[in-house]
């Protein structure tokens, strides 16, 4: 039906009678002569309309925005002083002599040719119209090379593709699992992949050496502008290589995805930080190194103050007293931004911020002004203004209360205060996180967590493991860019005494253990080589190297906020037949009518 695509179209084509398809993007009626910018995947093309050429003129008389068009001319070159430099075909044009129109389209919900902002529901609702936008074929574009280059070299490192089920068992990895029943068994149900891990760990013991797939996941949580019910990772396990070969072998690989894909280079050699560094210095485990904020401990300082405010979580084995200094902040920070950032933080359970403004340090605690500086002497303050570095004019705020909640509290002031006073430094920061703990106690359930996952090695002995699980460290390494995690992986068990013992501490009985995880158990049994892996949020990669602010806009069919498709109406009811032919009877909800 074509001979070229619109955006493909350039002077090596002039004089050619070319015959191009697509949507019309804009049409234009400039008296007696019709302008259409036609486009497709490829980009546009400027198309002229003559009346001279009476029937493809009476055609274009009546097209309109996204009529999909059949158009035969001529290529020729556009008038001086008219050529579009920031277009491929922005310097040619398309002289019609036919026009077919080969489906009319109603008034689009929403104009595709603007930069209006559309609410994302009804973007949602009419998915395949919001897909017609440029922006939004380039981003698929990127997703496109984004994938082929992963693969191409993952391949050339003799890694095999090898796909796992998506029809599995339910296993505790951190999220509820969504249920798929089956009518074969009776009462039994499949789950739908939180990740491929097991399989994945499976097919080491199977010898095969270096496996990826690029796989879809589902977890059934709650949602976050990076997060999805369902998504796609990049996962990758490999035998006979510890973490250092794994993590040289991944940093290469992301170094030459940004260099093909988006033309960027990444440091040579990425920075390495250890997991209490990064809470202690940034609060967070994902810290975004362009921010050149940190917190500071001032526990210390804090002890003996009558402010109990400070010194009580500053004698607390589980409190921590931390400072963040604002360069500048006290010209850059009016009374009415501390007020919105003392809400802001309050969202993650910090009862207030403290702060003080320095106005003068060579005039000692007479030149901060504060309501705190009262409740401590000057040489505490002396102390607290060194260990930040203070300057004239800077803004110190402080955190004080359960270290959880100062971390996660200053942590996220950190981040909001360096993008909102345009502080970053660098375009792109990635760094590895390593020496994660292996666990974390719930202080509700009077239980230990896994960090990662119950499958991840610690870096000690079983003995050293049973005897102090609060303080062990695992062998997991994640991959930050720029204040978001885009991969993650460790170092597996790859011996059954070790998987039971981590079991064990887990809370997770023999019994248990063996109805969840048998076939993994016995599979270690039969020469399990030393392996580990890691997965990469291909969503997440995808949405900062196009510059976007949620994963949805690189996914072509995402679900909302709610877990919810607005294009098929899903999740929807199914009929009572297909209910009885699964054995399943729905139960409503107290209090709610049947819909």
């Amino acid at each position: 039906m074509r001979t070229h695509k619109c955006g493909e179209l350039n002077k090596q084509q002039l004089g050619s009678t070319v015959t191009i398809n697509g949507w019309v993007h804009r049409r234009r009626d400039h008296g007696g002569v019709i302008f259409i910018d036609l486009r497709d995947r490829a980009g546009l093309v400027q198309v002229v309309v003559d009346p001279d050429v009476a029937e493809a003129f009476a055609t274009a008389e009546h097209v309109r925005s996204e009529y999909v068009l059949a158009i035969t001319g001529i290529v020729r070159d556009r008038p001086q002083g008219t050529v579009n430099p920031n277009m491929i075909s922005g310097e040619i044009e398309i002289l019609a002599k036919h026009i077919e129109v080969l489906n009319e389209s109603e008034t689009p919900p929403f104009p595709i040719e603007s930069e209006i902002e559309v609410n994302e529901e009804l973007r949602l609702k009419y998915r395949y119209i919001d897909l017609r936008r440029v922006a939004m074929q380039e981003k698929m574009k990127v997703r496109r090379d984004v994938t082929r280059m992963l693969r191409n070299f993952l391949d050339d490192h003799e890694f095999f593709e090898i796909e796992t089920p998506y029809l599995t068992k339910a296993t505790p990895e951190g999220a509820r699992d969504y249920i798929v029943p089956s009518r074969t068994h009776e009462n039994a149900f499949f789950a739908l992949p939180q990740s491929p891990q097991l399989y994945k760990q499976i097919l080491m013991v199977a010898g095969m050496d270096r496996y990826y797939q690029v796989v879809r996941c589902f977890r059934d949580e709650d949602l976050r502008a990076d997060r999805q019910p369902e998504f796609t990772q990049l996962d990758i396990e490999t035998s006979f290589m510890n973490e250092d070969e794994i993590m040289t072998v991944m940093e290469e690989m992301i170094r030459q995805l940004f260099a093909k894909v988006i033309n960027v280079d990444l440091d040579a050699k990425f920075p390495r930080m250890s997991y209490q560094e990064a809470v202690s210095r940034f609060g967070i485990d994902r810290p975004d190194l362009r921010i050149p904020l940190e917190l500071v401990d001032i526990a210390d300082d804090m002890k003996a103050v009558d402010f109990k405010v400070f010194s009580a979580p500053a004698n607390d084995p589980k409190g921590r007293v931390a400072a963040l200094r604002v360069p500048n902040g006290g010209e850059k920070l009016s009374r009415k931004d501390i007020e919105d950032l003392t809400k802001y933080v309050s969202i993650y359970g910090a009862k207030g911020l403290a702060y003080i403004k320095v106005n003068d340090l060579s005039a000692g605690i007479e030149g901060l002004q504060s309501p705190i500086v009262k409740f401590a002497p000057a040489e505490v303050w002396s102390s607290v203004l060194a260990k930040t570095g203070a300057q004239d004019g800077d803004l110190i705020f402080f955190g004080a209360d359960k270290a959880s909640i100062v971390n996660e509290a200053m942590g996220a002031l950190r981040v909001k205060l360096g993008h909102d006073l345009n502080l970053l430094q660098g375009e792109w920061k990635p760094v590895w996180v390593v020496d994660f703990p292996m666990f974390d106690w719930d202080e509700k359930t009077g239980r230990y967590n896994a960090i990662h996952h119950p499958f991840t090695a610690p870096s000690c002995s079983v003995e050293e493991l049973v005897a102090n699980p609060g303080t062990a460290l695992s062998r997991a390494y994640d991959l930050v860019l720029n204040g978001t995690e885009v991969g993650g992986g460790s170092i597996r068990i790859n011996r059954p005494a070790m998987q039971s013992t981590v079991f064990e501490i887990l809370g997770i009985g023999e019994e248990e253990a063996r109805e969840k995880f048998g076939f993994l158990l016995d599979a270690l049994k039969y020469g399990a080589p030393p392996h580990g892996g890691l997965a990469f949020g291909l969503d997440r990669l995808v949405m900062l190297m196009t510059g976007s602010t949620s994963i949805r806009d690189v996914i072509a069919f995402p679900k909302t906020q709610s877990a919810a498709c607005p294009l098929v109406s899903a999740p929807a009811v199914v009929t009572d037949e297909q209910l009885k032919e699964l054995g399943i009877r729905l139960i409503k909800p107290a209090g709610k009518e049947k819909a």
